[in-house]
């Protein structure tokens, strides 16, 4: 091809600009401006479905007192008979139906969920048009983006992701702009252009707004991200996390103490790896209630079991399952008692003499803490001497009110749009899902739907970090139910009650002159327990300020409370967020530092 011929061709070549503004504004781009996703559809569905529970709730009032309403209480019992057959008793048996199945009860959300999947099917098929041998092949990209049939192909997927995002039901920082993100890369890779004065997708700003990357060094790592998505097909994060991890997470072997089940919770003793010197400590880990309990133990260099099984460490866990209808009733008494209650026993029978310490995780943290204070004051009162005298707690909210504790926001969230009615009325024998869980969790992560793909396409480009990736992103994406009724008390005694930090939360006790009664949770320093508070100052779900479990409850050493990396208590906070085991160097420094508190 002459000079000319390859002037025109440039001159007739397709731009990422062009391309790109084609596609006009759709909702995806959300001229608002939301800093969170905002799933306007499913708001107000919400908004509707709540109207017509409350207004049931006032049919039944007034038909169950004839004796004060009258006719007008015949009248609200045939309407809301009527309600019950066409309205609100489908809502209900669908809700339940979803829940039991393990799908999403939320119809926009499920709607979303297919334009996730063709999105990223899309974006496979767009970019495994111009690989070769499994690299991308810069003269297939350029024919495409000269030659009018090349055009024509690329304005016709453009089309279709269109037709894609007008069919989303999120305003806002989502995981479909995240996508959406790729695409442009994708774009701008094709047609070896930019977007007008627009930030190339994943590439490190300056200060000044500049980047960090020439254009041409930007294309390389932007053709090698595209490969080795390609290569992984892992354009759909939930997806490519199912296929990549089997629906298995953990690296650890376990075996599950024989007569440890309880419903649906068991007790998980981990197996020491070969050659490894036994340091005769005990560790009982609490796992959250709502999440997978492989949070402590993820992937190799990236489990928190792993690293203390190396160091010497009898490690046990409790799984609390995947709770069904027969665990709907049973409340934080369960599962924040009789749990441990059981298990520590169970552990000590078995390892007679031997010291045990105390691990929790965020909820499981939370939980735990009352427990050992409950524990150390039936001890107190026998004249017997705590057992268990080392409790490490990882991002464990103690303190929840509206001030300096962090917890307002979602505390003012939960008032909002957590009714007690519905609740119950929609999840009371089913249990709680995890994307209701979810929806809260986005309040208090502004964005984080749209951060973690975005961060998973924007490491793409290293070698191994898409499958390094792959079971923290199938953690994040499959959780477990919450418990209807212990649901139902964690937001209404501790989030919202704050009856741990006040001393009015109640729990049973095999002693009578306790059993039922506020725990006492000074009795935790009475029993000489040392505390270890490792909090993270960018936490949004566990704030800094309401992580002070060691600052409040923790062992005094001549009258005063050590806040350091040394002393009998520890707090220790560093500049990360809530799931800092993701990072082998946090991760290292973190059991660096629990050993030595362990130890001491």
């Amino acid at each position: 091809m002459d000079i000319g011929r390859l002037i025109m061709k440039e001159i007739n070549k397709a731009s990422a600009s062009e391309l790109v503004k084609s596609m006009g504004l759709t909702p995806l781009d959300c001229s608002v401006n939301y800093r969170t996703n905002v799933p306007w559809k499913s708001n107000a569905a919400y908004e509707q479905l709540t109207a017509f529970f409350h207004y049931r709730d006032l049919l039944s009032t007034v038909g169950s007192n004839p004796m004060i309403y009258g006719p007008l209480a015949y009248a609200a019992n045939w309407q809301k008979e009527l309600l019950d057959i066409f309205v609100t008793g489908p809502m209900k048996n669908n809700v339940k139906d979803a829940v039991r199945k393990g799908t999403n009860f939320d119809i926009y959300s499920e709607g979303n969920a297919r334009v996730y999947s063709r999105y990223a099917e899309l974006l496979y098929e767009l970019t495994d048009l111009f690989i070769t041998a499994g690299r991308f092949d810069r003269q297939k990209a350029f024919t495409t983006a000269t030659t009018s049939p090349g055009q024509t192909l690329l304005r016709g997927y453009i089309r279709r992701f269109q037709d894609l995002e007008y069919d989303y039901n999120v305003m806002g920082l989502t995981r479909l702009k995240a996508m959406k993100e790729l695409l442009k890369s994708l774009l701008i890779t094709i047609t070896e252009s930019p977007i007008g004065n627009d930030a190339l997708p994943f590439s490190a700003v300056q200060n000044n707004g500049g980047s960090h990357q020439t254009f041409l060094a930007y294309l390389e790592e932007s053709r090698k991200r595209l490969e080795n998505l390609h290569q992984m097909k892992a354009f759909d994060i939930m997806a490519f996390s199912e296929a990549a991890t089997g629906g298995k997470i953990g690296c650890c072997p376990y075996e599950t103490v024989a007569g440890s089940n309880l419903h649906s919770v068991s007790l998980r003793r981990y197996l020491a790896p070969p050659g490894v010197k036994k340091n005769g400590r005990i560790l009982y880990l609490a796992t959250p209630l709502i999440n997978k309990p492989e949070l402590f133990d993820l992937a190799k260099d990236k489990s928190v079991v792993e690293g203390l099984l190396y160091k010497g460490y009898d490690i046990y866990l409790v799984d609390y399952g995947d709770p069904g209808a027969r665990e709907s009733s049973l409340g934080l008494d369960f599962y924040g008692g009789t749990v441990h209650e059981t298990y520590l026993n169970m552990v000590s029978a078995m390892n007679p003499g031997r010291e045990i310490c105390a691990m929790g995780y965020c909820m499981g943290g939370t939980l735990l803490l009352p427990y050992l204070a409950r524990r150390a004051e039936e001890r107190l009162i026998s004249g017997r001497p705590m057992d268990i005298r080392k409790i490490v707690l990882m991002a464990c909210p103690v303190q929840f009110d509206d001030g300096a504790s962090g917890q307002g926001p979602m505390r003012t969230f939960i008032r909002k749009r957590y009714d007690p009615l519905v609740m119950e009325n929609l999840f009371g024998d089913v249990n709680v899902p995890p994307q209701v869980i979810q929806a809260g969790m986005n309040e208090i992560q502004p964005g984080i739907h749209y951060t973690v793909p975005l961060g998973f396409y924007g490491r793409a480009s290293y070698p191994g970090a898409i499958e390094d990736a792959a079971p923290f992103l199938y953690w994040l994406t499959h959780g477990t139910k919450f418990p209807a009724r212990a649901h139902r008390e964690w937001l209404s005694h501790i989030f919202l009650d704050n009856q741990i930090a006040e001393d009015r939360y109640r729990l049973p006790s095999s002693n009578p002159a306790l059993d039922g009664k506020a725990v006492h949770m000074g009795s935790l320093e009475e029993a000489g327990v040392c505390i270890f508070d490792y909090r993270g100052s960018r936490d949004p779900i566990a704030p800094p300020g309401s992580c002070v479990a060691s600052q409040k409850w923790g062992l005094r050493e001549g009258g005063n409370l050590s806040i350091s990396t040394n002393g009998l208590n520890r707090t220790i906070e560093k500049n990360i967020g809530h799931i800092f085991v993701v990072s082998k160097k946090l991760l290292g420094e973190f059991l660096a530092t629990v050993s030595r508190f362990l130890e001491g």
